[in-house]
């Protein structure tokens, strides 16, 4: 079936949507989802590959989830797995060239690397509050 089809039939009801009052774009919850966005475009049910951007359990890094196009009928041989904790720098760079040059989704490559972004950021610790001595009565 084509990813339009696909979107079309899940579009309204799936186990990702998360729907609110007074919201007129529902979120979803899926993980190969980069936006939490339900659009077509962020889906990554429906899309023959698709990417997501995952914190990795030792909180140093973060994993990139990704399908292969070739294994699409066959799901649990289908994601692919890949860890990248060389440092921030060079992983955004490593994320950036598995997207573009190997052209996977060059239309999700800024999106993906925000939300790298974001994880690296996380992992981060809260800088220490500075706290301010009482001053002293003479």
């Amino acid at each position: 079936m084509s990813s339009h089809l696909n979107w079309m039939i899940i579009r309204n009801n799936n186990a990702f949507l998360l729907k609110k009052r007074n919201i007129n774009k529902p979120f979803s919850t899926e993980p190969s989802n980069l936006t939490n966005l339900s659009s077509y475009r962020y889906s990554g049910l429906v899309h023959r590959k698709s990417v997501g951007i995952v914190d990795t359990p030792d909180k140093k890094g973060f994993t990139v989830v990704y399908k292969k196009a070739n294994k699409i009928t066959k799901p649990a041989k289908a994601t692919v797995r890949s860890t990248m904790k060389s440092g921030a720098r060079r992983s955004l760079y490593k994320l950036r060239r598995l997207l573009k040059a190997n052209k996977y989704r060059v239309d999700l490559t800024k999106v993906a690397l925000r939300r790298a972004s974001a994880v690296l950021r996380s992992q981060k610790p809260l800088p220490a509050k500075k706290t301010r001595a009482p001053k002293k009565a003479d």
